[in-house]
C-alpha cells in the first residue's frame, strides 16, 4: 500500500487535472448559455490548482514511479509550470473570440484541459509507452479542437488534413518505437540508453527505429519536410484554436525530443545529430523564405513557427547540457511570444472580422497606439532584435552551437535570421508607416487587453533580465 501511495503522491497534478477536466465536462451539461462562463472559470481554476500542486512538489531530485514509466524531475516541473501559464493565457484570450462567434462551449475548455494533461504526461514520460500515451492524448484533443467550428468548411478541411497527417506521423513514431523495443528489449528510456550503449556498430534495427523516431519528433515540432500540416491548420482553424496549437504544445514537443533522444538514445548521438542538422537547416531556410510570400498573418506565423523549430533543433543537436538548456529556454520563450502574437490577432478581431490579413494592420498606430506598440515588441522579439527575449533566446542557441565547433551552422542560422527579419519588420512598417484602412478598433474586453499587454511587456522585461529564466533552464537540465 505504501508503494502505491508513493507512486500516486508524485502524480497529484495529473490526477487533479484529470478530475477537474471530467468535472468541467459534467458541470457544463447543466449550464445555460447565460451561466456557461462558469466552465471557463473552472478551467482556469483547474490550471491554477495543477500549478500549485506542481510547485509544491518541486524538489530538484529525480523520482521514478510506476515501475519507471513516469519520472518526476526538475525539468518536468519547470516545463509543466510554463505549460499551465501559457494555457491559462490561451483560455483567457480565447474567451472573447468564442463569445463573439457563438462558439463559447464547455467542450473547448474540456478538450483544452485534456490536451494539457497529455502534455503533462509527455513531459514526465520515462518509457516509450508513456511517451506515446501522452502524445496521443494531446494530439486527439487538438484534432477535435481544430474541427470545433463545425459549420466552417475551412476548419473541417484543416482538421481532416491534421488528423490524416498526424495519424501517419504517429504510426511512424510507433513503428520506430517497436523497432527500438525489438533491438533493446526495453521500454524504459534509461534501459534503452543502456542497451543502446552496448549495441554494436552494426545494430541496424536500432538505427532503423531511430530514423522513424526522429520523423515523429520532427512532425510534432513542425520541422521541414514534415511541416506540411502547419500552414493549413493554422490558417483553417479558428484563431482561438490556432492560439492553443501554436503555443504550449511546442514546449511538450521539446520535452518529447529530450525524453526520447537525450534520455533514451544519447549513445546514438552521432547518428541522430546529422539528421537534426539537416532538419534544422531546411526548416530555417523554408520557414523564413516562404513566410516572405504570405499575405495572411496566421500563415506567416505558421512558417515563422517552422523557422523557430529549426532553432530548437539546433540546441538539441549541440549534444551538450548547455545546448539542451538553450533549447529549453528557446521553447519557453517561443511559447510566450506565440501566445502574445495570436492574442493580438484575437484582440483586433470581432464577429465577421478575423483580423488575420496583413492589410488589416495598416495604420494600426493611428487607431490604437498601445496595441501597435505591443505588437511591435512581439515582432521584434520573434525577429531577434535586442533587447527583447527572442534575441537572447537565439543568442543562447548560437553560443551552444559555436561551443561544439559548428561555426558554419551558427553562421547559416544568423543569415536566415536576417532574412526572417524582413517579414516581421514588414508588419511594423504596415502599422506605423501606412495609412489606416477603415476605423476598426480593438474590441476585446479590458481584462484581455491588460493581459495581452502584460504578455508583451513580459517579453521585453525578460529581455532585460534573461539570466533568470536561462538559469532556471540550466538548473532544470542539470
Amino acid at each position: 500500500m505504501s508503494g502505491i501511495m508513493g507512486n500516486i503522491s508524485q502524480v497529484w497534478p495529473e490526477l487533479w487535472l484529470l478530475g477537474a477536466a471530467c468535472g468541467v465536462l459534467v458541470v457544463d451539461l447543466f449550464l445555460s448559455e447565460r451561466t456557461r462562463m462558469l466552465s471557463y472559470l473552472l478551467a482556469q481554476l483547474a490550471l491554477l490548482g495543477a500549478a500549485v500542486l506542481t510547485v509544491a512538489q518541486i524538489s530538484g531530485e529525480q523520482v521514478l514511479v510506476f515501475d519507471g514509466h513516469f519520472v518526476h524531475d526538475a525539468m518536468g516541473d519547470v516545463l509543466k509550470v510554463f505549460i499551465y501559464l501559457v494555457s491559462g493565457l490561451v483560455f483567457l484570450y480565447s474567451r472573447d473570440y468564442l463569445l463573439d462567434r457563438g462558439l463559447f462551449k464547455g467542450e473547448y475548455y474540456v478538450l483544452g484541459l485534456f490536451g494539457v494533461l497529455g502534455m503533462m504526461i509527455l513531459v514526465s514520460a520515462h518509457s516509450l509507452l508513456t511517451v506515446y500515451l501522452g502524445l496521443e492524448l494531446m494530439s486527439l484533443s487538438m484534432y477535435a479542437m481544430v474541427a470545433f467550428h463545425r459549420s466552417s468548411p475551412l476548419a473541417s478541411e484543416a482538421a481532416m488534413k491534421y488528423f490524416v497527417l498526424g495519424a501517419l506521423a504517429s504510426g511512424m513514431l510507433l513503428y520506430g518505437m517497436s523497432m527500438i523495443y525489438g533491438a533493446t528489449g526495453a521500454l524504459d528510456v534509461a534501459a534503452v540508453a543502456e542497451a543502446a550503449g552496448r549495441a554494436g556498430e552494426n545494430d541496424l534495427a536500432l538505427r532503423f527505429g531511430l530514423v522513424f523516431l526522429v520523423i515523429g519528433i520532427a512532425f510534432k515540432l513542425g520541422l521541414v519536410p514534415f511541416h506540411m500540416w502547419l500552414p493549413d491548420v493554422y490558417h483553417g482553424a479558428p484563431t482561438a484554436v490556432t492560439l492553443y496549437i501554436g503555443a504550449a504544445p511546442k514546449i511538450a514537443a521539446f520535452a518529447m525530443a529530450m525524453r526520447l533522444l537525450v534520455d533514451g538514445l544519447v549513445p546514438l548521438l552521432a547518428d541522430w545529430q546529422p539528421m537534426l542538422v539537416l532538419l534544422a537547416i531546411l526548416s530555417l531556410a523554408v520557414g523564413n523564405f516562404v513566410a516572405i510570400a504570405q499575405t495572411n498573418l496566421k500563415r506567416m506565423l505558421a512558417y515563422s513557427t517552422i523557422s523557430h523549430a529549426g532553432f530548437i533543433a539546433l540546441g538539441l543537436l549541440a549534444g551538450t547540457p548547455g545546448g539542451y538548456a538553450a533549447a529549453m529556454f528557446y521553447a519557453i520563450s517561443y511559447a510566450l511570444m506565440a501566445a502574445g502574437a495570436f492574442g493580438i490577432i484575437i484582440v483586433m478581431s470581432r464577429a465577421g472580422f478575423e483580423a488575420d490579413d496583413l492589410d488589416d494592420y495598416r495604420g494600426l498606430n493611428e487607431r490604437s497606439p498601445w496595441i501597435a506598440g505591443m505588437m511591435l515588441i512581439l515582432m521584434f522579439s520573434m525577429a531577434g532584435v535586442p533587447p527583447t527575449l527572442g534575441f537572447f533566446a537565439k543568442l543562447a542557441i548560437l553560443e551552444a552551437v559555436v561551443d561544439v565547433g559548428r561555426v558554419w551552422l551558427a553562421a547559416g542560422a544568423v543569415a536566415f535570421t536576417i532574412v526572417g527579419a524582413y517579414y516581421y519588420l514588414r508588419v511594423v512598417k504596415l502599422m506605423y508607416f501606412d495609412r489606416p484602412q477603415g476605423e476598426r478598433l480593438p474590441s476585446a474586453s479590458l481584462d484581455t487587453r491588460i493581459v495581452v499587454s502584460a504578455n508583451s511587456l513580459a517579453i521585453l522585461l525578460l529581455g532585460f533580465f534573461p539570466g533568470a529564466l536561462l538559469s532556471v533552464c540550466t538548473l532544470a537540465i542539470g
